[in-house]
């Protein structure tokens, strides 16, 4: 064949007539066609994909097509993992109120509703937090609010260089006085020109450091609380805090600054405000310390710092895979080593289901 072409064009087609040979060979033995029919018939077969890409590429052609250009259908439906798990920070304290480290995976045990469930993750290293501060400057604070600046202060020196910190002040409402930031040195200078006045919306600042907490960039967050009473003026009630606080993965620490019992002259919105900030604390899986010597208040903020870095973290895939939305109760049993006294612990009493 290369005698019937012209040599300038025999570099670009000697491949395809090449290809063609072995086509006019097998059509030949049509013996009703013959010779030229065969050719015809091969020429017609062979011009509609000539110039096309070979078949016969070499592997790394082939795999280099494959990532470059196929595309998968847009009828396909996307892969979807369940990843779903429940984490639960839990301290442990013994009878005269130390925290209790060096445990193991197999001292803690998790029921999801009264079932136990398989801990699949477990740690008990210091790792980065966010917590943000709820600051009471309301008018009954007036008396109390250094040593409270002190307190936070003391809070602040104890953290570690990957924390961060969100400040909320409020008196007659709340006022985010700093978003998230790594240099507490800022919000020091800004608690330090807080002053005492006005009413007391408690709730309310709380609602706004947990939307605040939204923000946070680390794993492990919680919320400081230090006020000395109950709401008097807040738009939020009571049922839309604590649902906010169930829905969060945010741990709640309040420092009660009260009065001693005999001498508290206080609305019924005030009287309350010890049992409502322990039961947000309780919930939350973390603590109320109720303080009625202002002078123990650094001392406070420093234990408070000491805890969060000292938890224990466990995590579980729910064996309930039912998304229905509902509040499930959680419980973390100890079995603790022999020898030890009996022990304390604290953790999150529950969470809520996915919906989808």
């Amino acid at each position: 064949m290369k005698g019937c072409i012209p040599d300038f064009l025999h570099n670009g087609l000697g491949p395809f007539f090449e290809g063609l040979l072995p086509m006019i060979t097998r059509l030949r033995r049509w013996a009703p066609l013959g010779g030229s029919g065969a050719v015809a018939i091969a020429l017609l077969i062979a011009i509609p994909v000539w110039g096309q890409k070979s078949d016969t590429a070499t592997p790394e052609k082939e795999q280099g097509a494959q990532v470059t250009v196929r595309t998968p259908s847009i009828h396909v439906t996307p892969l979807q993992v369940d990843v779903n798990m429940v984490v639960v920070n839990v301290t442990v304290t013994d009878s005269f109120d130390r925290i209790v480290t060096g445990l193991d995976q197999e001292n803690f045990q998790v029921y999801d509703e009264k079932v136990e469930q398989k801990i699949v993750a477990f740690s008990e290293e210091d790792a980065p937090i966010s917590v943000g501060m709820v600051f009471d400057c309301s008018g009954s604070m007036g008396d109390k609010i250094q040593k409270s600046k002190e307190a936070a202060l003391q809070f602040f020196k104890t953290s570690n260089p990957q924390d961060e910190f969100m400040l909320v002040s409020f008196s007659d409402q709340p006022d985010l006085v700093s978003a998230f930031t790594a240099k507490y040195e800022s919000l020091q200078d800004r608690l330090l020109t807080v002053k005492s006045g006005g009413r007391t919306a408690l709730l309310d600042a709380i609602y706004l450091g947990l939307s605040q907490m939204k923000r946070a960039t680390t794993n492990r967050r919680a919320l400081l609380v230090i006020s000395d009473g109950g709401d008097n003026h807040s738009r939020y009630t009571e049922n839309d805090v604590k649902r906010a606080v169930k829905e969060s993965d945010v741990q709640i620490y309040a420092v009660g600054i009260f009065e001693p019992m005999a001498s508290r002259a206080r609305t019924a919105e005030e009287a309350e405000g010890p049992s409502l900030l322990a039961e947000l604390a309780e919930v939350s899986g973390g603590r109320l310390f109720s303080v009625e010597d202002t002078n123990e208040l650094p001392d406070i903020a420093e234990k408070i710092s000491i805890e969060l870095r000292n938890q224990y973290v466990l995590g579980y895939k729910p064996s309930n895979l039912i998304r229905d939305g509902r509040w499930r109760r959680v419980r973390v049993k100890l079995n603790p080593p022999k020898g030890l006294p009996p022990l304390q612990v604290y953790a999150r009493t529950g969470y809520y289901a996915p919906t989808q």
